[in-house]
C-alpha cells in the first residue's frame, strides 16, 4: 500500500470514529422544560472539527446527521429520524454543519483571535437556526423562542467549545505521536 491510501483510509477511520463520538456524546442528556436538553453535542462538535480539520470535522458531522435521519438513534435521549431533523429541536441540528465548519476553519488558521472568532460565529450560527426552527415549530415569538432553547444555554455551550478546543490539543498531540496528522 502506498502512503496516499494509508493516509485515506486513516481519515476514513478517524472520521468514523468521531462520527461515533458524536454519536456517544450525544447521549448525555438532561432534560430541560423546554424540551431541548442539555447535552455533550456542542462540545462534541467542535472537538471533531477541532481535531480533523473543516472538511472532514463537516463530513462527520454530516454522517452523524445522515445516520439519525435514517433511523440509527444517534440523536439526544436515543432518538432518531427526520421527524427529528424537522421537529423543535432540529434546527440546533442542522446547525451542527456551520458549526463544525467555522470551528475547523478557525483551528485551521493558527491564529487564536481567528479562531475564538470563527467558533462563536459557528455557535451563534448553531443557536440562530435552532431558536428560528424551534420558534416556527412552537408557534412562538423569536424573543420567546430565543429566551426558551438559546439564552438557559450559551455559557455551556460557550465553555463547551472551550473545552473542546484544550482537549483537542491533547488528541492532536496524541495524533502526531502515532504518525496519524493530516490536517
Amino acid at each position: 500500500m502506498n502512503r496516499n491510501t494509508n493516509t485515506s483510509i486513516q481519515k476514513t477511520v478517524l472520521t468514523g470514529i468521531f462520527v461515533a463520538v458524536l454519536a456517544v456524546l450525544s447521549q448525555f442528556s438532561i432534560p430541560m422544560p423546554s424540551g431541548t436538553p442539555l447535552t455533550l453535542q456542542t462540545f462534541a462538535v467542535a472537538l471533531t472539527a477541532y481535531v480533523l480539520g473543516w472538511k472532514l470535522g463537516t463530513a462527520a458531522t454530516l454522517v452523524y446527521l445522515l445516520l439519525g435521519a435514517v433511523g440509527v438513534p444517534v440523536f439526544a435521549n436515543f432518538y432518531s429520524g427526520i421527524g427529528v431533523l424537522l421537529g423543535m429541536t432540529g434546527g440546533f441540528l442542522w446547525g451542527f454543519l456551520f458549526m463544525a465548519a467555522l470551528c475547523g476553519l478557525g483551528m485551521a488558521s493558527g491564529s487564536k483571535i481567528l479562531l475564538s472568532v470563527l467558533s462563536l460565529l459557528g455557535l451563534g450560527i448553531c443557536h440562530l437556526l435552532g431558536v428560528v426552527q424551534f420558534m416556527l415549530v412552537m408557534n412562538m415569538s423569536f424573543p420567546a423562542a430565543f429566551l426558551s432553547v438559546s439564552l438557559p444555554y450559551l455559557l455551556k455551550d460557550v465553555l463547551s467549545v472551550a473545552a473542546a478546543w484544550f482537549a483537542s490539543i491533547a488528541v492532536r498531540q496524541a495524533m502526531r505521536a502515532a504518525s496519524l496528522s493530516f490536517t
